[in-house]
């Protein structure tokens, strides 16, 4: 075999993993993120002032936030179950010390403390949780994209081949979810509607570093006979092109119904397409072909994969508008935020009761169709991701109302904590009048260049595959090349930020 089959081969036939192990694995990234934050406060404690040095700043945050998810699914992932618990307690042991400190100096007992976090204002014009859960899409799949060429990720975190739940599956749904999230139509204020013809105008043209980015793949891949996975998405088709196509068939479909409206266009859409797979045969024209035997011949046959499974990603992405609109209505207190937070439980706890009974009864979890089931579980575990950030985000409000003046990167800002008559109630802390300084932090960089940060990672696993036998690469070898590759992709990223660079032309 060449060593472009040896490639193929190596990322083919697989069966995924349990939805368990999927939890646990996703579950690191908003604990190590608690963990940073709460390494910030305790650093301010004791030195009286925060962390300034950029430089310092950014080896904390990619060691803390970064190199975890680089070694959870490599050398950690026979024992992952373990990682997180693991991370929780230090976590624990953290905010222990921080809190013993400062009831040292107080005479406010927890439960007063706890009522008077209740009733705290947040800033309602910036909810942090959003951004931690696109970058860390884009970050997890930046690692495991390259990951994915070493022997040291575990072959049941790639992609299925027809059916199943790997890591990588969930990725590309994910994608789809964080996109939907910050779209336009939900950003966008229901007083200034412009008129429908040109913003579908502005939404077709803002589309074209999609179709460019994916003509480029296409050309690039087919040019230097890179290796690819055919059954992904077929000969020509690529994930450029389905993310450009889903976000302007969205814009067509929510010209005509309300946003407000959207799930259930994704409801109709994720049954019907499950029914004609079901009671027709395309099914079996996604899995094998017209002819039956695998045919690529003609472009439908040739990117079967990545044109019906349209029909799957569209009805993700208007469920994924219907959850963006939730998030971002207005909420003032901690308290609002906790109500929100229940209510996102329960929907999860749905969703994932009809995931078990679709698996069950209609079919197993497929990316390649992107079923029904696939839908559930991709909606399913991306608001389980979203729900483990606002929690984490209002524990990090917690903790820095207990140390008075500190402050968290990308967390929410107080604006009116609750006052008592306590002397030594807690403090505002004015996030606002910080220096510039305390914002510039990895997640808020790659925030900024989301587009450019996952182009660079592509770009960079291209030039790695064609530099490096990888799948024959020893165990060190590997985590060095996967640390220098996050490495120099986040310090592209730190710097623009650090001189305030948005590479956004469209």
């Amino acid at each position: 075999m060449t060593q472009k089959q040896l490639k193929e081969a190596f990322v083919s036939n697989l069966n995924g993993t349990t939805l368990l192990e999927i939890s646990l694995g996703f579950s690191v990234a908003p604990l190590c993120l608690f963990c940073r934050g709460l390494l910030l406060i305790l650093y301010y404690l004791h030195c009286g002032k925060p962390l300034s040095s950029r430089k310092y700043n950014l080896l904390l945050d990619f060691v803390v936030l970064i190199s975890p998810l680089v070694f959870s699914c490599t050398v950690l992932s026979p024992v992952i179950f373990y990682v997180p618990p693991v991370i929780a307690a230090i976590c624990a042991g953290i905010f222990s010390k921080i809190y013993s400190q400062r009831k040292h100096d107080s005479g406010v007992s927890f439960r007063q403390i706890v009522n008077n976090f209740q009733k705290t204002y947040l800033d309602p014009e910036y909810i942090p949780s959003i951004t931690l859960f696109r970058v860390y899409v884009n970050v997890l799949t930046s690692i495991s994209i390259l990951a994915v060429d070493f022997p040291q990720y575990p072959r049941r975190y790639a992609k299925t081949e027809t059916y199943g739940t790997g890591v990588m599956d969930l990725g590309v749904g994910a994608f789809i979810f964080c996109n939907a999230l910050v779209c336009p139509e939900v950003r966008q204020k229901s007083c200034a509607t412009p008129p429908k013809f040109s913003f579908l105008t502005k939404q077709f043209f803002s589309i074209w570093p999609l179709i460019f980015l994916g003509v480029g793949r296409l050309v690039s891949v087919k040019s230097i006979e890179y290796h690819e996975h055919i059954s992904e998405y077929g000969v020509h088709w690529n994930f450029f092109f389905t993310l450009a196509f889903v976000r302007l068939a969205a814009s067509l479909i929510l010209t005509i119904f309300p946003k407000s409206k959207s799930w259930i266009v994704a409801i109709n859409l994720a049954v019907f397409y499950q029914l004609i797979l079901n009671f027709t045969s395309l099914k079996m024209f996604v899995l094998h072909g017209s002819n039956g035997k695998d045919t690529r011949v003609g472009f439908l046959n040739a990117n079967r994969e990545g044109l019906l499974s349209l029909f799957g990603y569209l009805a993700i992405y208007m469920a994924s508008v219907q959850v963006g609109l939730y998030l971002l209505k207005r909420r003032n207190s901690v308290k609002e935020w906790a109500e929100a937070l229940y209510s996102l439980i329960l929907m999860v706890l749905v969703l994932f009761l009809f995931l078990h009974l679709s698996q069950a009864y209609i079919d197993p979890v497929s990316r390649r169709m992107a079923n029904l089931p696939y839908c559930l579980w991709v909606l399913a575990h991306c608001l389980t991701f979203c729900i483990c950030f606002i929690a984490i985000d209002l524990m990090l409000v917690f903790t820095k109302l207990l140390v008075s003046g500190a402050s968290v990167p990308c967390c929410w800002n107080v604006l009116q904590p609750a006052r008592s008559s306590k002397k030594h109630d807690m403090e505002t802390v004015p996030v606002k009048g910080k220096s510039k300084l305390l914002h510039i932090c990895l997640i808020t960089a790659i925030d900024k260049n989301q587009l450019l940060f996952f182009l660079l990672a592509n770009v960079m696993t291209g030039i790695v595959n064609i530099m490096i036998d990888t799948i024959h690469s020893k165990t060190s070898f590997t985590l060095v090349v996967l640390h220098l590759y996050m490495f120099f992709n986040c310090l592209i990223m730190y710097i623009l930020h650090a001189k305030n660079i948005v590479l956004k032309f469209w």
